[in-house]
């Protein structure tokens, strides 16, 4: 059978201040957040990887009724996207087979997240040359 990613994308809004960071986004301020929740899987005999209906049950369950309009220095220490897309990872992987999170907070900007393993050790981690 194929091996498929399936994604739905979801909307929340939050406002949020960092608490590690010099600049605009030390001040208080909010976004309204894009998240897409991608699932790997192969193909069953229905001809579906995965239902969007449950899909969209479990996330909004565990994640949105969590972060929507609400303000996320409350949860998180420093509410980056890095860190709010580990904190969706490790909350949906124990009921999903997770391949990939994306977590767009403007329409230019996003972070995406594959979990612990998705690190490819073989890249250079110095970044500033």
């Amino acid at each position: 059978m194929p091996t498929l990613t399936v994604t739905k994308i979801f909307s929340f809004a939050a406002s949020h201040f960092l608490t590690k960071y010099h600049g605009k986004c030390e001040n208080l301020h909010g976004h309204n957040y894009t998240l897409e929740v991608s699932v790997l899987g192969e193909m069953r005999e229905d001809d579906l990887v995965y239902d969007f209906v449950e899909l969209k049950k479990v996330v909004k369950r565990k994640i949105i009724s969590e972060l929507d309009h609400h303000h996320l220095n409350d949860r998180f220490e420093n509410p980056s996207a890095e860190v709010i897309a580990v904190w969706i990872w490790e909350q949906l992987e124990q009921d999903l087979h997770l391949f990939e999170i994306k977590l767009w907070e403007t329409s230019t900007c996003f972070v995406s997240y594959r979990g612990h393993s998705g690190f490819l050790p073989h890249l250079p981690l110095d970044l500033s040359s």
